[in-house]
């Protein structure tokens, strides 16, 4: 397990202008990208127990996140 913040920038670095791109231009992926960001920081304060969760929550959060960035990924890869 990790503690670092799976930022979409970082995750998806060859991608970055096209992220920011769809961010300003595409309001459905803004609002996918609003999205893994908030479920994306509420995991992460929960591995640093800043928030602690029970671990089905913490599971259940996880699966959230991924769905969210497969998505992304998805649009990112789209022609």
């Amino acid at each position: 397990m990790s503690h670092t913040p799976h930022e979409l920038t970082e995750d998806f670095l060859e991608y970055a202008a096209r992220i920011h791109d769809l961010k300003t231009s595409d309001s459905h992926f803004a609002r996918l990208a609003e999205s893994y960001h908030a479920i994306n920081r509420a995991v992460h304060r929960a591995e640093t127990n800043v928030e602690p969760v029970t671990e089905s929550l913490e599971t259940e959060m996880r699966r959230q996140r991924a769905a969210l960035k497969d998505q992304i990924y998805d649009i990112l890869c789209a022609p």
